[in-house]
C-alpha cells in the first residue's frame, strides 16, 4: 500500500503502483470524470503515471488554474498535427506549453508566414471538431528511436537519444488521429477540448538554442478555455503593443540600438536623465543604510573568475581577451571585484557589517536570437552590492534589504511585490552543512512574510531570495535579488578578527534592487506607458507662447524654473497653438504652459497638467515653487 496526502491534509491509502487516475477514482466518480490531470508534490503529471508513497496529492480540473497546462499541450498537438496536414513532409521538435501560450518548432519544406494562420486555425477546428481521444503509449527508447528515424523524425530521433543518455530506458508517446508525438505529456482528454486557439507569431528558433545547429520554425500560439477570456487577453496584448518599451523609447527619442552593437543600448540624452534618476533613488536610499559606494574594473584575470567559479558554471556566457600573454575576462557578475575590495584590508568584527555599492557595468553574450529591447542585452547596469557581515547579524541585513526593495519599489509604483525563495540547485558550489545554514538563514529573515518556495533554482554559490512585480497590465516581472553566500568567502579565504583574536569567515550576502537598470527602465515604460512620474519625467515642464511677441516671457519662465532644478523648455516653433499643445501631451510632458498677453500682464501662466487637464491661470513664482516641491517628492 502506498498513502499520498490530499490538500486539506487528509491521507489517501491505495494500492502499490496506484496512478493518479485511481486516485481520483478512489476520492468519487465524478471527480474521475473531470479530472485531467494531477499535482504531485506541486508539479503537474499524466493521470496514468504511477504515484509515489508519501507524496502531496490535488486533482486538475478544468475549474483548476493548472488546466491552463494541459489544455494548451494537447493544442501544441493540434497545430502539429495540422501542420502535418498542410505540410506534407514537416518535421516536428518540441512544442511546449510556455507562460501565455505555447508554440511549436517545425523543420519545414516550404517557408511559413503568418499569411498561413488562417488556414492552419482552420484545420485545427476541424481536428478539435473530431474530439479525438489521445492515446498515451509506452516504447523502449531503443523501438522509439527507431519508430522516429523510420518516419525521418530527426529531431524526435534526437530527443529519444538524449533521454537514453540521461538513463531513461522508456518514454512516453500521445496519438491523436494518425499524429504521434514523444512527449510526457499531460494532456486533455480529447482535441475537443483545446479551447479557442489564436496563432499569435512565427520567428525563427536554433534546434536546442545553438547557432551551430539548423534554424527551425517557431510559430507562436495561444488558447483560453473561452472566446471571451481569448478576447480579453487579445485586448491586453494591444494595450501592451502601444507600450511596447522598444516602440516607446524610440518615439520618446530615450535609447536605439545599432547594427554596429547588436544587444548592446545606445541612450539618448532623454534616455540618461532617466538612467540618472533611478540611480539617483537606489543613492538616496542607501545614504542612510550605511552603504559605501565603490568601482571595480570592466575586466579581471581569467584566474580569478576561475577561482570565483564563475568559469565552471557560466564561462560560455562570458568574453574573454588576452593582454600581455595573459587571459582576461570581461566581468558578467560585479562579486569577485567586491571581494577583492574586501581582501586589501584586514578586518575586525567591529567593522562588519561591510556594505559595498557599485554600479557595475557588465557583459553576458546572449545569442542573437533572444536578444529584446531593454529586457535581453548583451551589456548592462547591475545596482549591486555585497554585504560582508556575522553569521548574527544576517536575518537583521536581509531584513533591512526586505524593507529597502519594497520602499524603492512604491517610489516607482509597483506596490504588488511577491516574494520567492530559490534553495540548492543541482550545480552548486560550497558543503550541504554551508547550504543548509545559508538557507536557514533566510527563512529566519522572511518569518513573517508571505514568500513562495521555489527548490533547487539558487544561484550556483548560495540560496536566494527574488523579487517579483506585478505592472499596470497585470504583467509579472522578476526584478530584485538578495543572495547568501557562504561559498565565495571560502573560496577566496575571506577572513575578519574575532572578539577572541581568531579568524573567522564572513557571510556575503548579494543584493540587487532593480536587477538591472535598463531591464528596471524597460518594464517602468511599459508599466507607465512613458507617462513617467513627475521627478523623473526627462522634460518635465515645456513652455509655450502664444505668438512671436511672447517669447521672451516664456524663455524667462524657462529660466526661472531651471533655477530650481526643473528639467524645461520653450516651444518657440511658428507651428500653430493647438499642434504645439498637442505634440506636448503626445510627448507625455507632465505640465504645458502656456503664456499670452493676459499672462504676461500679470506674470502668471496658464497651466495645462498631463492628458489635458485644464489647471487654469495661476502666479509665475508660486507654480514656479510648487513644481519644486513636487519634483522633490
Amino acid at each position: 500500500m502506498i498513502t499520498v496526502n490530499l490538500p486539506d491534509g487528509t491521507p489517501l491509502s491505495l494500492a502499490d503502483g496506484a496512478t493518479g487516475r485511481d486516485a481520483a477514482e478512489a476520492i468519487g466518480p465524478g471527480l474521475a470524470r473531470a479530472a485531467v490531470a494531477v499535482l504531485v508534490d506541486g508539479d503537474i503529471q499524466d493521470l496514468a503515471l504511477p504515484l509515489p508513497d508519501g507524496a502531496g496529492l490535488a486533482v486538475v480540473t478544468a475549474k483548476s488554474p493548472e488546466y491552463l497546462y494541459p489544455m494548451r499541450h494537447t493544442a501544441a498537438h493540434v497545430m502539429a498535427e495540422a501542420v502535418q496536414n498542410l505540410f506534407p513532409g514537416a518535421k516536428f521538435a518540441f512544442g511546449p506549453p510556455i507562460e501565455d501560450g505555447f508554440y511549436y518548432d517545425f523543420d519545414l519544406p516550404r517557408p511559413m508566414s503568418e499569411e498561413d494562420f488562417p488556414a492552419i486555425e482552420a484545420e485545427m477546428k476541424r481536428i478539435a471538431k473530431q474530439k479525438s481521444h489521445m492515446q498515451r503509449s509506452v516504447m523502449s527508447v531503443a523501438d522509439a528511436a527507431a519508430f522516429f528515424r523510420e518516419r525521418g523524425q530527426d529531431y524526435k530521433v534526437d530527443q529519444v537519444e538524449e533521454l537514453a543518455r540521461q538513463g531513461e530506458t522508456e518514454v512516453s508517446l500521445y496519438t491523436q488521429n494518425d499524429f504521434i508525438d514523444l512527449c510526457r505529456g499531460p494532456h486533455v482528454p480529447d482535441t475537443g477540448k483545446i479551447g479557442s486557439v489564436k496563432l499569435m507569431s512565427v520567428a525563427g528558433a536554433y534546434w536546442r538554442g545553438s547557432e551551430k545547429n539548423p534554424m527551425l520554425t517557431r510559430v507562436y500560439a495561444t488558447s483560453f478555455p473561452s472566446r471571451t477570456e481569448l478576447d480579453a487577453y487579445l485586448e491586453r496584448l494591444e494595450q501592451a503593443r502601444a507600450r511596447d518599451h522598444r516602440k516607446v523609447g524610440r518615439e520618446m527619442e530615450l535609447f536605439h540600438f545599432d547594427e554596429a552593437g547588436p544587444g548592446f543600448p545606445f541612450f539618448l540624452p532623454k534616455g540618461m536623465v532617466l538612467v540618472n534618476g533611478i540611480q539617483q533613488a537606489v543613492r538616496d536610499e542607501l545614504a542612510h543604510m550605511g552603504y559605501d559606494e565603490i568601482r571595480t574594473p570592466t575586466m579581471l584575470s581569467q584566474e580569478l573568475w576561475q577561482r570565483s567559479g564563475h568559469w565552471d558554471h557560466y564561462r560560455e556566457n562570458m568574453y574573454f581577451t588576452e593582454v600581455d600573454e595573459q587571459g582576461f575576462a570581461i566581468k558578467p557578475m560585479n562579486c569577485p571585484g567586491a571581494i577583492l575590495v574586501y581582501k586589501a584590508k584586514r578586518h575586525s568584527y567591529r567593522d562588519l557589517p561591510l556594505r559595498l555599492a557599485e554600479f557595475g557595468h557588465v557583459h553576458r553574450h546572449e545569442l542573437s536570437g533572444v536578444l529584446h529591447g531593454l529586457f535581453r542585452v548583451r551589456a548592462f547596469t547591475q545596482d549591486d552590492a555585497h554585504v560582508f557581515c556575522r553569521l548574527d547579524q544576517v536575518k537583521d541585513e536581509v531584513r533591512a534589504i526586505l524593507g529597502l526593495i519594497e520602499r524603492f519599489y512604491a517610489r516607482f509604483g509597483f506596490h504588488d511585490v511577491q516574494v520567492k525563495l530559490s534553495t540548492r540547485p543541482a550545480k552548486a558550489s560550497g558543503s550541504n552543512e554551508m547550504w543548509d545554514q545559508a538557507e536557514e538563514a533566510l527563512r529566519d529573515a522572511l518569518e513573517g512574510r508571505e514568500y513562495t518556495l521555489k527548490e533547487g533554482d539558487g544561484a550556483f554559490y548560495g540560496p536566494k531570495i527574488d523579487f517579483q512585480v506585478t505592472d499596470t497590465m497585470g504583467r509579472a516581472w522578476q526584478l530584485g535579488t538578495c543572495q547568501l553566500d557562504f561559498s565565495m568567502p571560502e573560496l577566496f579565504d575571506l577572513t575578519y578578527t574575532s572578539p577572541d583574536d581568531t579568524e573567522v569567515r564572513p557571510v556575503m550576502i548579494h543584493r540587487a534592487i532593480t536587477g538591472s537598470i535598463e531591464r528596471f527602465l524597460g518594464i517602468l515604460i511599459e508599466d507607465c506607458g512613458g507617462d513617467f512620474p513627475f521627478w523623473l519625467a526627462p522634460e518635465q515642464v515645456r513652455v509655450i507662447p502664444v505668438s512671436d511677441r511672447h517669447h521672451d516671457y516664456a524663455r524667462e519662465t524657462v529660466d526661472l524654473l531651471k533655477q530650481v532644478g526643473l528639467r524645461a523648455t520653450a516651444d518657440t516653433r511658428t507651428e500653430s497653438m493647438g499642434r504645439r499643445i498637442r505634440e506636448g501631451e503626445l510627448a507625455k510632458v507632465p505640465f504645458l504652459l502656456i503664456a499670452g498677453d493676459r499672462e504676461v500682464e500679470s506674470q502668471a501662466v496658464s497651466v495645462r497638467g498631463r492628458h489635458g487637464a485644464d489647471e487654469g491661470s495661476r502666479p509665475r513664482g508660486e507654480l514656479v515653487d510648487d513644481l519644486a516641491t513636487r519634483a522633490r517628492s
